[in-house]
């Protein structure tokens, strides 16, 4: 089976609405699955283990759920795929060292022609057929790691205003696009139709 179709969903930092949006498109992807990449690392991250820590879950090999039984959880981001439509999901667990190892056998198992990818990291082993990137308007914070990824975005979307995107061309980049809630339905029509890499 050829590769599918990847959608990454990354963000400048963390809790920016890479989840929100994520599911938002999985219910305009019908029969699309999702991934969900986490890493972890060896030892307590300081953080409600309850909440975050997946430490107890690695091992030399990275590790992959898949299907509902293995990944539906209500209220965790995986569980919110499940909602939003995904027709499989699967959660990537892994170390920093083993994230090209562990997107390549997630993104194996895959059956639909498309998949999204929520996570910034794999796009460095992986050629997404398009990379959305979140940020806020009110923050102009952006992680080191995700400024490093900035050139493989193909747009931005601004989770935190109900302004047109025209409105905010100050946190424009470049020539990348720009998109808000406002505009999701462009959004959608730019993933759908722009084709020029996915068909």
């Amino acid at each position: 089976m050829a590769q599918p179709i990847i959608i990454g969903v990354g963000g400048f930092t963390s809790n920016v609405g890479k989840t929100t949006l994520l599911c938002e498109l999985l219910k305009a992807f019908p029969g699309w699955e999702a991934i969900k990449t986490t890493r972890g690392h060896f030892r307590s991250c300081g953080k409600d283990p309850k909440a975050c820590c997946v430490s107890h879950l690695l091992s030399e090999e990275p590790l992959v759920r898949s299907g509902r039984a293995e990944t539906f959880s209500p209220g965790k981001d995986t569980g919110r795929y499940w909602d939003a439509g995904a027709s499989n999901v699967h959660w990537l667990i892994c170390t920093d060292n083993q994230v090209e190892e562990g997107i390549k056998l997630a993104l194996a198992k895959v059956k639909s022609p498309g998949v999204f990818v929520e996570g910034n990291s794999f796009t460095e082993f992986v050629n997404a057929d398009h990379f959305v990137m979140c940020r806020q308007a009110g923050s102009s914070k952006i992680k080191s790691s995700a400024k490093r990824l900035i050139s493989k975005a193909s747009a931005i979307y601004v989770s935190d205003t109900t302004d047109e995107p025209d409105d905010l061309q100050p946190l424009a980049i470049e020539s990348i696009p720009l998109f808000t809630p406002a505009s999701m339905f462009s959004l959608i029509g730019y993933l759908k139709w722009n084709r020029s890499k996915l068909y």
